[in-house]
C-alpha cells in the first residue's frame, strides 16, 4: 500500500496502523511527484490517497494517474470530489477511527477480489469501472 497523505501525524499513524494490520506499506509520502516516483519503481497494490496534497497537482491528479496503471485508489478524505466514483475504488471520510481504517482496508480487499464486501459506517465503495 502506498499512503500519499498531506498531514504527518495522520500519514504516521496510517503507516503503523496499516503496518500493524499486515499489509506492507511501500512510502508514505506527501507530493505527487514523489507518489509517481514511486509508483514508477515500486509495485504497489493500493493507493490510499487524501485528496489534498502538499503543492499543486492532488489526490484527484493522482487518481487518475492510478487508474491509467491499473492501480486501485481509496480516498480518505474529509471532502471527496463529485467525480470521486469515476477515480477511486471507494472514499473513506475523516475523521475515521483505526478499527474504521482496518475494517475499510479489509472490505476493500474483498471488493478488489470480487468478494462480497462489508463497508464500515463511513465508506463508500464505487461499482467497478474499466479501466
Amino acid at each position: 500500500i502506498l499512503i500519499v497523505e498531506d498531514e504527518p501525524l495522520t500519514a504516521f499513524d496510517n503507516e503503523n496502523l496499516i503496518g500493524e494490520a499486515g499489509y506492507e506499506v511501500v512510502a508514505t509520502l506527501d507530493p505527487f511527484a514523489d507518489a509517481i516516483e514511486t509508483l514508477d519503481r515500486e509495485q504497489v497494490d493500493l493507493i490510499l490517497s487524501d485528496v489534498r496534497l502538499t503543492g499543486e497537482r492532488t489526490g484527484v491528479d493522482l487518481a487518475r494517474e492510478a487508474r491509467q496503471r491499473g492501480i486501485p485508489v481509496l480516498f480518505v478524505t474529509g471532502d471527496a470530489p463529485d467525480n470521486a466514483s469515476e477515480l477511486v475504488v471507494g472514499v473513506l471520510m475523516k475523521p475515521y477511527t483505526d478499527r474504521t481504517l482496518r475494517s475499510a482496508l479489509t472490505a476493500v480487499d474483498c471488493y478488489l477480489a470480487g468478494k462480497k464486501a462489508r463497508p464500515p459506517r463511513g465508506l463508500t465503495l464505487f461499482p467497478k469501472a474499466e479501466v
